[in-house]
């Protein structure tokens, strides 16, 4: 097709669209890491305890981590346009309601409400990207922006939360998205075009059920591991449950005749080998911001608005190669960058292994935070493109679903698995030099947080080893496809 010919048939309106699209996953990437800052001033005006505290972040991630495959799926079939709206502005009323809550259930309520909306729209999200944009070279930009939202929003999700928390309220990390989320609505209503599955469009109900109680139950034995450790019975109980479920979830979609996740979507090694790499990823990154986070404040003493300043240098490394993996990608292929990157925040990891108490932010934490910052850069552009390399317009919705639910799976699985680790390690330090007398407890959290890091390390160079073996698309099929997915 002669370039003339091909700037005929793209839609003049695809970079607005990509803008709004951003918007809302800014949103929600951020709504993941701004209320963490406000959860102490939370505590005190509703009068949440120790124990329930936990329920701000958890009633949010155990709603979208066991929603977004059925959520993919409804945007598959009702249409991703209309289903992008339907989230937005849902996720707009849950976070007003969040912002006025007056009692700790309605809060907790309002998170699981916002949940439920983001496991609507974020499928929809990369969906529409993936159905716009059809020339490789833009499809590699377009990611490049979605990725680099991605992985730097959760930072200035940090210094957003401390701001709105220092000088305002904790109540505006939540209606802060209000605003944001009806102007996306409004501006999606314009630029953004509708795209839906032809074809069979039946749910499948048992599918359904076994996959969100499945999904429900692992998000929440992860919680439980984090909180009450892997050796409580409520953990073995929901983990043996999950596992159950989710294998009778799999024999189901090798039956039904319009199955909720056709298998045909993780059994491509490409788009398989990018879930697992996305799941190692999340469990690798999370535990990186929970620990170095912790690690500002409690030990170095940050307020939480310097802690959350304190990770920009972060953010700021994800942006800047964000824009190189994009130019990189339709160049190279997936493979080159993506491999290269995991190992390389990797080793940003390990460098963060030699803080101590009386190490400098700027000699120790910021020369790691720009090494992992540019390698995770290097991992995410690609690995949004091979997740969802020549999947049919049929599945692209379902397809997206399972990069979030396998980065929010990662997640939970991360934070509790590396919760344990830190605090074994550092009960065992304690013990073990109690001649430091009360120095004791800054050295253990510490070597804690450190021993954590080198487990977080080791994640991350597990997953270059997967995508090495998985991925062997080279950037001649990242062109092949795309009609594939465009039409």
């Amino acid at each position: 097709m002669s370039k003339q010919a091909q700037d005929q048939t793209l839609d003049p309106t695809r970079w607005r669209t990509l803008f709004v699209v951003a918007i809302s996953q800014l949103m929600i990437v951020l709504d993941s890491s701004i209320m963490n800052i406000a959860i102490p001033s939370a505590k005190i005006d509703l009068g949440i305890s120790d124990a329930n505290q936990q329920w701000v972040i958890t009633a949010y991630t155990l709603a979208f981590g066991s929603l977004l495959l059925l959520g993919g799926r409804i945007g598959d079939y009702m249409g991703r346009k209309k289903i992008f709206i339907i989230g937005l502005l849902g996720f707009a009323a849950a976070s007003a309601l969040g912002g006025i809550a007056s009692t700790q259930g309605l809060l907790f309520a309002s998170r699981a409400l916002q949940g439920v909306f983001a496991a609507l729209l974020a499928p929809a999200a990369l969906a529409i990207i993936s159905v716009t944009f059809s020339v490789p070279s833009e499809r590699a930009k377009a990611f490049g922006v979605f990725g680099a939202i991605s992985g730097g929003g959760a930072a200035i999700g940090l210094i957003l939360g401390g701001t709105l928390t220092q000088y305002a309220s904790w109540r505006w990390c939540l209606g802060v998205n209000t605003p944001i989320a009806i102007l996306a609505a409004i501006l999606a209503f314009k630029f953004v075009h509708e795209s839906k599955a032809s074809g069979d469009n039946t749910y499948d109900i048992p599918g359904v059920i076994t996959a969100t109680a499945g999904l429900f139950s692992l998000t929440y034995g992860f919680n439980e591991a984090a909180t009450k450790g892997w050796s409580s019975t409520t953990t073995i109980s929901f983990l043996a449950i999950a596992v159950i479920l989710l294998m009778v979830f799999v024999a189901i979609e090798k039956k039904v005749a319009n199955p909720l996740m056709p298998l045909r979507v993780i059994t491509e090694r490409n788009r398989g080998g990018s879930y697992l790499g996305s799941l190692v990823v999340g469990a690798g990154l999370f535990s990186m911001f929970l620990f170095l986070g912790l690690y500002l404040q409690v030990i170095l003493g940050f307020s939480p608005l310097k802690s959350g300043f304190a990770f920009l240098p972060f953010t700021a490394g994800i942006i800047v190669f964000a824009g190189i993996a994009s130019q990189l990608l339709p160049k190279v292929g997936p493979k080159p960058l993506m491999v290269p990157g995991l190992l390389f925040a990797g080793i940003g990891l390990l460098l963060l292994t030699r803080i101590t108490p009386d190490t400098a932010y700027l000699t120790h934490v910021v020369p790691s935070l720009l090494i992992m910052s540019s390698g995770m850069a290097l991992v995410f552009i690609p690995l949004t493109s091979t997740s969802l390399h020549g999947v049919s317009n049929h599945d692209t919705g379902v397809a997206s679903a399972m990069l979030n639910t396998s980065q929010q799976i990662g997640g939970s699985l991360g934070t509790a698995l590396l919760n344990t680790v830190a605090a074994t390690a550092t009960t065992t330090y304690a013990a073990a030099n109690t001649e430091l007398g009360k120095a004791v407890m800054p050295f253990a959290m510490t070597h804690g947080f450190t021993v954590a890091f080198k487990f977080s390390a080791g994640l991350l160079i597990a997953g270059a080893v997967v995508l090495f073996f998985f991925i062997n698309i080279g950037k001649e099929s990242l062109v092949e496809t795309e009609g594939v997915i465009a039409h």
